[in-house]
Parts: C-alpha cells; sequence; structure tokens
C-alpha cells in the first residue's frame, strides 16, 4: 500500500531521514489530531495518509501514529463523530492500534500546567468581555493594550481560575491568558486566551469540568504528553508555531515535539470547511454528511469511491509547503484507473427501450457467455439469458442517425455485448413520435464470430433480457458545484450548487445478480460508468445503485 522511501521523498520525509541519521530521533512518532465535531473529508485524507503512512514506512525502527481526539469543545462534539472518524480511518486502510488518546482524559494535566504558569507570572485571569480583550490586541501597525488584570498578584491568580474550575464564575465572564507580550508582530503571541468557561454537557467527561483549554494551549501540551516526534500541521497554523513552542518551553512537559506545516488540499468544484458542510448538511441541502456528493470520507465511500483510489490520490498531490489547487479531475481520474482495473462487468439499461428480435421465437431463451473483466482475465466469465425482447439504451436508437453513429438505425448492425449481430428492420412511435419499440433481425452464427462479409458491425451495444430484467433505481451523481471556486462566489457558496448534481432515474433494467448484489458491490455497468450498490438503501427487492465516476471526464462537454 505504501511506496518505498526511496522512491517519493518530499520536504517532510527528508526532514524525518536526516533527524534519524544525526540520531535527534531514533523512533518517529506522529499523530492525526481531528476534533470530534463533524465527518473527515478529502482534505483530512491527505493528512491521514501522511501521518500513517509514516508510521507504516519506519515501521523497521518502530514508528507509530496516534490517533487522537482534540474534543476541548463540548458544545460542538459528539459521539457520532469519534465513531465516524474512527470508522474513515479503518476504511482508507489504516490503523491506530493501541494509541487512541482524547484530551479529555488529560484535563488534569492541562489544568496542572495552567496552574504551574500562573505560579511563575506567566499567566493570568481577565475577566473583562471577549469582545473587549479583542480590541485589545490591536492590530498588524498597533501594539495591543495591557488588561487591567495583567498584574493581579499570583495568589488572587490561582484563587480566580479555582473559581472558574469550581463553577464560581458565569460564562463569558472569566477567561485565563497567558502573559507574553501586547506589543509582539505575531498576534498569536498578545496574551492569548487559555482557558475558557464552557457550562455544556462533554461526551466523554460529562459536567466534572465547566474550563476548557483552548486548542493552542492543547495542541503542544498533547504533543508532549504523547512523545509525539514530528506534529505536522497545515500551513495555517505556521503563525501559531511560536505559541507552540513558548507552551513547552514554559510547561512541564515530559518531551519536546517539534511542529512542521505543510499545505493542506484544496480541491475545484469543492468546499473544504466543516461549517460550512455542516450548514449543507443542517439545511438539508444534501441528505447527510454521507451523501454521495458531500467531500466527506463517508459520502466518497457511499458514491464507490475506492480507498486506494483515494490514497492514490492523495500520493499524487504531494507534500508541499506551498498552498495551491488540485483540479478534481485529477481525483475523478484516480477513482476511474482504480476501477477500469479492478471492477467487474455488468449489464444494465437506464433508459431503457425495448428491442424485439423478430426472427427468433417467442418464447426463445439461450444462454451466452460474456467476460466478467477484461482486465482480469482470471475473474472468468458468467452466463445471461438471451430472449427475443431485450431491454437496449434509448441512445443506441436513431430514426434518422448521422455518419458518424455506429449504434441502431434502420438498416444497420451492432452486436448485442455477449450474442449476436442483429441488423435493424424497424421501429414503433407513440402519437408524439417518441421511439416505443425497435425491430431487428439476428444474424445467425454470429455468437462469437464476425458477420458475413459486406455487413458493418463496428460496435456492441450492452442489454438486459425482458423476462428477466430486474427493476432497480439508479442515482446518477454529478459535482455538488457548478464553479470552480465555490468559496468566491459572489453570492456566497450556496449560490454555486449545482441544480443537476443528482438525477434520479426510478425504473432502471439490470442483471438479476445485481439485484442479489451485496450492498458497497462495486462494478461497471457496461458502456455507462462505475456504481456501486448503495450502502444504506440497496435491498433485493429495491435495488439501488449511485454512480460513482463517468467512463471518461464529459464535464467539459457538459457544462
Amino acid at each position: 500500500m505504501t511506496t518505498p522511501q526511496s522512491e517519493r521523498r518530499d520536504f517532510i520525509r527528508e526532514m524525518i531521514a536526516n533527524d534519524l541519521a544525526s540520531g535527534n530521533c531514533k523512533t518517529p512518532v506522529t499523530r492525526f489530531p481531528p476534533e470530534p465535531n463533524g465527518y473527515l473529508h478529502i482534505g483530512h485524507a491527505k493528512a491521514i495518509c501522511l501521518n500513517f503512512g509514516l508510521a507504516l514506512e519506519y515501521a523497521s525502527v518502530g514508528a507509530r501514529c496516534h490517533l487522537r481526539f482534540d474534543d476541548t469543545n463540548p458544545s460542538k462534539e459528539d459521539q457520532e463523530y469519534v465513531d465516524s472518524i474512527q470508522a474513515d480511518i479503518k476504511w482508507l486502510g489504516f490503523d491506530w492500534g493501541d494509541n487512541l488518546y482524547f484530551a479529555s482524559n488529560i484535563f488534569d494535566f492541562f489544568y496542572d500546567c495552567a496552574v504551574h504558569l500562573i505560579n511563575n507570572g506567566l499567566a493570568y485571569v481577565d475577566e473583562q468581555d471577549v469582545e473587549t480583550i479583542r480590541a485589545q490586541r490591536g492590530n498588524l501597525v498597533t501594539p495591543g493594550t495591557h488588561s487591567p488584570y495583567r498584574d493581579r498578584s499570583i495568589e488572587e491568580n490561582i484563587a480566580r481560575f479555582t473559581a472558574m474550575k469550581n463553577g464560581e464564575i458565569p460564562e463569558g465572564k472569566a477567561v485565563l491568558r497567558a502573559k507574553i507580550d501586547m506589543a509582539s508582530s505575531n498576534m498569536n503571541m498578545r496574551d492569548p486566551i487559555l482557558y475558557r468557561i464552557v457550562f455544556a454537557e462533554h461526551h466523554n467527561t460529562g459536567d466534572k469540568w465547566c474550563i476548557y483549554p483552548m486548542y493552542d494551549f492543547a495542541h503542544p501540551l498533547e504533543d508532549a504528553y504523547e512523545h509525539i516526534t514530528h506534529s505536522l500541521c497545515t500551513l495555517e497554523f505556521e503563525n501559531h508555531r511560536p505559541l507552540y513552542d513558548w507552551v513547552i518551553d514554559n510547561c512541564p512537559v515530559p518531551s519536546r515535539p517539534r511542529q512542521t506545516e505543510f499545505s493542506r488540499l484544496n480541491i475545484t468544484y469543492t468546499v473544504m470547511s466543516k461549517r460550512k458542510l455542516l450548514q449543507l448538511v443542517q439545511e438539508k441541502r444534501v441528505s447527510g454528511w454521507d451523501d454521495p456528493r458531500m467531500p466527506t470520507i463517508s459520502g466518497m465511500r457511499r458514491r464507490g469511491y475506492p480507498a486506494a483510489a483515494i490514497r492514490n490520490f492523495c500520493e499524487t498531490v504531494g507534500i508541499t509547503k506551498f498552498n495551491g489547487i488540485t483540479d478534481v479531475a485529477l481525483l475523478e481520474h484516480s477513482v476511474r484507473g482504480e476501477l477500469n482495473a479492478n471492477a467487474p462487468r455488468r449489464m444494465a439499461v437506464l433508459r431503457p427501450l425495448k428491442l424485439v428480435l423478430t426472427n427468433l421465437p417467442a418464447n426463445h431463451s439461450e444462454t451466452v457467455t460474456v467476460v466478467n473483466n477484461p482486465e482480469k482475465p482470471e475473474e472468468g466469465t458468467r452466463e445471461l439469458t438471451l430472449t427475443r425482447e431485450v431491454w437496449i439504451e434509448q441512445d443506441d436508437f436513431m430514426i434518422d442517425p448521422p455518419k458518424k453513429y455506429f449504434r441502431l438505425g434502420v438498416g444497420r448492425t451492432v452486436r448485442l455485448r455477449g450474442g449476436y449481430c442483429v441488423t435493424c428492420t424497424g421501429y414503433c412511435t407513440d402519437e408524439a413520435g417518441n421511439v416505443t419499440e425497435v425491430q431487428a433481425e439476428i444474424i445467425p452464427g454470429t455468437i462469437g464470430n464476425n458477420p458475413p462479409e459486406g455487413i458493418k458491425c463496428k460496435t456492441a451495444i450492452h442489454w438486459v433480457a425482458v423476462p428477466h430484467a430486474v427493476d432497480a433505481e439508479v442515482r446518477l451523481y454529478d459535482r455538488l458545484f457548478s464553479c470552480e471556486n465555490p468559496d468566491a462566489h459572489e453570492e456566497g457558496f450556496l449560490a454555486a450548487l449545482n441544480p443537476d448534481s443528482l438525477d434520479i432515474i426510478a425504473h432502471a433494467k439490470i442483471e438479476p445478480a445485481l439485484a442479489a448484489a451485496e450492498p458497497e458491490f462495486v462494478c461497471q455497468f457496461e458502456r455507462l460508468g462505475y456504481f456501486v450498490a448503495d450502502r444504506r438503501d440497496h435491498a433485493p427487492e429495491h435495488p439501488v445503485y449511485n454512480r460513482a465516476v463517468a467512463l471518461k471526464d464529459s464535464w467539459a462537454k457538459a457544462k
């Protein structure tokens, strides 16, 4: 699953290799630290593949990757998210083993570190409101001003912080701040807030605590507590690194981790903000976090994206220090390549049109053999029943076909996949002129053989026998947004939603075996695309298939 280290190097891998060679590090320890306030998305997949991938690459020296839930904000977190995150990581192919951590399990450690800072004159309780504190910070050209509480005695700060912990101060009426430098050019160093009061039930600790550490305080302490060697963050945390180091330098920690930043993943036609994804869910713009149009890992799984394709995509994108944007077509290309090699072929007709083979008896039934996967001959063949009446796609017949149209028209010949070559002899229409039936004659002896000389047969079309076809619901998913950068839309990202991102076909015709398939069975519907049996809704009595990706990128033409 991983590429040998010698074949793929980036600045992070070079750093770790140098640390090992110099003796600065004997066993690399990384971590993936999600906050359980939403479902993981494709951007998180990049971080997962990096951190867990490094542990696999350096397994020979005992490397490991921790899964750590940064659960310090009880008002937004939920056990549902904890469970979904673990499921997504395992589905991607990674495992943390015994290295599962929760920030909430070391709240006592955070508290002791805060008290240590107070006792050393490096933290104080500020009882101004948050708006006032924000205003006092100044801006990039104006230094901040000191809080009137900044010079409280150590004893008074300890007493007030204890009162915060005991629930004696109302929410929003006091915070604990670091005492650093209100004139610092780095705004993060202007006496940042370390603790705030939140009266909310915590998914793990219940109501034991009513004060919670801020991320910038908890993050370095968690890393140090877990003996993380390489704390890998995205670039937006680069300006936070001085505060990270300040916390490590001034608290009684058991180890000294190092933070390094890399570029986050941005993809066209996609939003990555968990706040915006939550808004899509809450406003029912999508069916849920695992809606197949969502960029969440669970949504991509439900859409039929293979885990290997996501891993390959993340490896292709690579690790850099420079922010950029990746074309979503590259992700779709990875999915298409993985499925082309591994997905078995099946036949389904999405918009059915009846084809009658008029020179076969009414009760005709014969068995034909079709290949399961031309990319993998070892997967063998399967047998289908060919009858006098079969369903074909409406697009596979035209009354007046153009010159380069190689499918059915009167007098034209095609092959039924795995079956006979057939020549169209006529058709029927309704009062509105819509074609309701096509007639054709088989050319005997053409199963597995070319038609007689002089008969042109340039293509094969898929089909499903009418007597054996099963009705299925097929969901054709497309990109959720219709512009490359939804976040930059002048009317807001919701205005960029693609109204054609879902097309539901209620009565497609499928092979019987497709109805009996297990949920999450992935295959290619021949000539149509790659589809997956929906993991929630698919059942033998009501088959439901989702399109993962078309056979070719038709988005540019569709626009």
